[in-house]
């Protein structure tokens, strides 16, 4: 008797949440997922090293901390104003090259990937294969595909920085939350 009842009240809880169904946009939503997980793994990133750890290099032949993230907030525009379709209002390295200090890379970052949100909150999954621009090549993709490369992006280079967190004795963001 007391597992029909628990059943019963397992069906009459899961009932309105079938009854909503699939997203109307299930492939969008599910990259801009993905989007806010890479964006939140490295503006946490950015948050927690503290400001002398921004120039940060495990050997001399490699960017540091900082300049990984201002390589970041860099690309975001190219790929996100790529998916846009809109002439992205910075270069690639235009971050890189002026941002030195952590509030500096802090605020770029920032920017960039407000302006991203803005690229990713507008895709549906009907314009997701609309024809854009190839931002680092000749001819057209498709709109998603800058988008898909730029959470791609963001998690090589949120790689990087768990291995600089480590070699500090920093326990990553993503760590840290227990993932």
């Amino acid at each position: 008797m007391r597992a029909c009842a628990i059943v019963a009240l397992l069906v009459m809880v899961a009932a309105p949440a079938r009854a909503q169904g699939p997203p109307a946009n299930p492939v969008s939503a599910a990259l801009k997922n993905s989007w806010d997980s890479a964006k939140r793994n490295i503006k946490e990133s950015a948050e927690q090293m503290p400001d002398d750890g921004f120039g940060f290099k495990p050997v001399p032949t490699v960017r540091s901390f900082g300049e990984i993230l201002a390589h970041v907030a860099g690309v975001n525009y190219v790929y996100c104003g790529a998916a846009t379709g809109d002439k992205t209002p910075r270069n690639e390295d235009d971050i890189e090259k002026a941002a030195k200090t952590k509030a500096d890379i802090v605020k770029a970052l920032n920017e960039s990937l407000a302006y991203c949100d803005a690229a990713y909150a507008s895709l549906t999954d009907a314009g997701a294969g609309e024809m854009v621009a190839n931002p680092f090549g000749e001819g057209k993709i498709s709109r998603a595909t800058p988008l898909i490369g730029n959470v791609v992006h963001l998690n090589e280079h949120y790689g990087n920085l768990v291995t600089y967190f480590r070699i500090k004795g920093m326990v990553p963001p993503s760590s840290k939350r227990g993932m």
